[in-house]
């Protein structure tokens, strides 16, 4: 029998990223899931990359609330609580807890679930839900995601969080080059140009090359400047998900800021080094089937000297791996602040 399931979880990538290991536990313990997702418009293409994935529904509320009360808007969303209001779920499950995820829970039909007051970010939120959970708040998110799926859908989830982007790595051959990301939404989370060229001469001694990714013109005009007079390193134009998700496949190894394409990178079962300066990867570290190293802390950036060291570490471990389990990589995670 199908089990109508309705996800809200909109943004932001990384959140989204955090969120698939939850999708691949309900469709391995709910017989006959059918799983749907909202999301924002910008990031459809993440839910759709996931196998159990039935149908993505976007929503553009970032663009909308530039302009809510504009008649293009209103005949957008007008025609989203149309689209909602002809579905019937057996389960609605906002994974968000927030007001702008509960404006959507609102225009569905089905059990709601969420987060009680207690464990939700915006406690206003938990009103709104016919069922409530409790799920700890200081751990990290895969997990946090994992808890609450499960108490919706009583199962008991266990083993190794399963990100489902096979579709994107099966077939996906590893290429002698480094993707950076040495830019952030804020910039309170840059790390010194001095430490980057560190980490480039390193990259560079272990015979790779480097590939940056910028989202902007602003992070464009920066990662140029990085890498200035550099002949092995080369700034990527601006790509889709899907484009820079493969990308990042066939890496040896990503080293970047705490962004959500760091996140996409350790999901996608590459060697992953995370820079934390203006946040903590208590909650929101970098996990993956491969090595994950999530370096520095809130007010406490990670050295050039930490950096440097994880980056050995990934390049030795993915050549074990690779020699030992050909076609996988030994999971290896390190969290939490430098130690300099």
């Amino acid at each position: 029998m199908t089990k109508k399931i309705l996800i809200i979880r909109t943004s932001s990538l990384g959140d989204l990223v955090h969120m698939l290991p939850a999708v691949s536990d309900i469709a391995r313990h709910v017989p006959g899931a059918q799983i749907d997702w909202i999301v924002e418009e910008n990031f459809a293409e993440i839910p759709s990359w996931h196998p159990a994935v039935h149908e993505v529904i976007p929503v553009a509320h970032r663009r909308w609330r530039k302009h809510w009360w504009s008649a293009e808007t209103r005949k957008a969303r007008a025609a989203l609580r149309k689209n909602l209001d002809a579905r019937r779920y057996d389960i609605v499950l906002d994974m968000q807890a927030l007001m702008k995820s509960v404006w959507l829970v609102r225009q569905t039909h089905g059990t709601r679930h969420g987060l009680d007051r207690r464990s939700a970010r915006e406690p206003l939120a938990s009103f709104f839900y016919d069922v409530k959970h409790t799920v700890n708040f200081w751990q990290p998110a895969v997990k946090r995601q994992r808890e609450l799926a499960a108490a919706a859908l009583g199962y008991t989830y266990d083993g190794e969080p399963d990100f489902g982007l096979h579709g994107i790595t099966d077939g996906v051959q590893v290429q002698p080059y480094a993707v950076i990301m040495p830019s952030a939404s804020r910039d309170d989370k840059l790390w010194p140009q001095e430490a980057w060229h560190k980490v480039f001469g390193r990259l560079h001694e272990h015979g790779l090359d480097l590939k940056l990714l910028s989202g902007s013109p602003s992070e464009t005009e920066r990662a140029t400047q990085l890498v200035a007079g550099n002949s092995r390193a080369l700034v990527l134009p601006r790509m889709d998900l899907s484009n820079v998700a493969k990308v990042l496949a066939g890496a040896r190894i990503m080293v970047g800021l705490d962004s959500g394409l760091t996140h996409l990178s350790a999901g996608l079962g590459r060697p992953t080094i995370g820079i934390y300066k203006a946040s903590t990867p208590v909650r929101t570290p970098l996990e993956g089937p491969a090595y994950t190293a999530s370096l520095g802390e809130r007010g406490n950036e990670p050295s050039a000297e930490t950096v440097l060291s994880a980056v050995d570490q990934a390049l030795a471990f993915d050549e074990s791996a690779h020699a030992d389990f050909p076609g996988g990589n030994a999971p290896t995670k390190a969290v939490g602040p430098p130690f300099d």
